[in-house]
C-alpha cells in the first residue's frame, strides 16, 4: 500500500511526464487542438496533464506518445532499463522468461504505477502489466482506442466505467473489452487497488 508520503514522491514524475508532453508537441510544432485530434483525448484533458493538474493512464499516454511520434519510456525519467527476463542469447523471438527474482521495470504515472510482468518479445503482442492504483487524484475521460484490453482485480476496488455505464470491480472480478469502446478506471476508494492488466497493441 503507498503511503501519502510515496505519493508525494510521485508528483515530480507526474509533473515531469506533463513537462515532456508540453515539450514534444511544442516541438513539433502542435497545438493542443493538433494533439487532440491525433490522441482522441479533449484539449482540456491534455492541457491539464501539461499544467500537472491532472494524471494520464499509460494506455492514454500511448495514445498522445503516437501523436507525438515518440516511445512511452521517453515521457519518463531517464532511460528504462532492459525489461527482465529476456537474454536475446538463448531465447528465442517467440519467448521471454521472466522470473519473480528479477527486478521488472515499473512506470509511474500519476496515481497508477506500472510493473512489467513479461519481457519484450518481436513477434508478441500482448502487454501484460501489474498496476497499482493509489486512491484519489483527478478521474480520466473515457475514452477509446485501438486494441484489446483485460482487468482482473487482485486487491481492492476499482470503477471501470465501459460505453457510460459505470462497473465496481473487487478481487476476484474482471473486465475484457476491446479497446474502441469508450473506458475509464477509477479508484475512489480510500485504499491502494491492484490489477493485472493485458492490453493490446504492446505500449514499449
Amino acid at each position: 500500500m503507498a503511503s501519502s508520503e510515496d505519493r508525494r514522491a510521485d508528483e515530480p514524475r507526474q509533473e515531469l511526464v506533463g513537462a515532456r508532453m508540453r515539450q514534444f508537441r511544442k516541438e513539433r510544432g502542435m497545438t493542443l487542438r493538433d494533439l487532440a485530434a491525433g490522441s482522441g483525448l479533449s484539449i482540456g484533458f491534455l492541457s491539464q496533464v501539461e499544467r500537472g493538474i491532472s494524471t494520464i493512464g499509460l494506455v492514454a499516454l500511448n495514445s498522445v506518445a503516437a501523436a507525438l511520434g515518440r516511445g512511452v519510456a521517453e515521457f519518463f525519467d531517464g532511460s528504462p532499463a532492459r525489461p527482465p527476463g529476456r537474454d536475446a542469447g538463448r531465447l528465442p523471438e517467440h519467448f521471454t522468461l521472466t522470473r519473480a527474482e528479477t527486478a521488472a521495470t515499473e512506470y509511474v504515472s500519476g496515481a497508477q504505477t506500472y510493473r512489467m510482468l513479461s519481457a519484450r518479445g518481436p513477434h508478441l503482442v500482448l502487454e501484460p502489466l501489474l498496476v497499482h492504483i493509489a486512491p484519489g487524484g483527478r478521474r480520466e475521460p473515457a475514452y477509446g482506442h485501438a486494441g484489446e484490453e483485460f482487468a482482473y482485480v487482485l486487491s481492492g476496488e476499482l470503477l471501470y466505467e465501459v460505453d457510460g455505464v459505470e462497473h465496481r470491480l473487487r478481487p476476484g472480478d474482471s473486465v475484457h473489452l476491446r479497446s474502441t469502446v469508450p473506458h475509464s478506471m477509477y479508484n475512489d476508494t480510500d485504499q491502494v487497488t491492484t490489477v493485472v492488466s493485458v492490453v493490446t497493441p504492446r505500449l514499449f
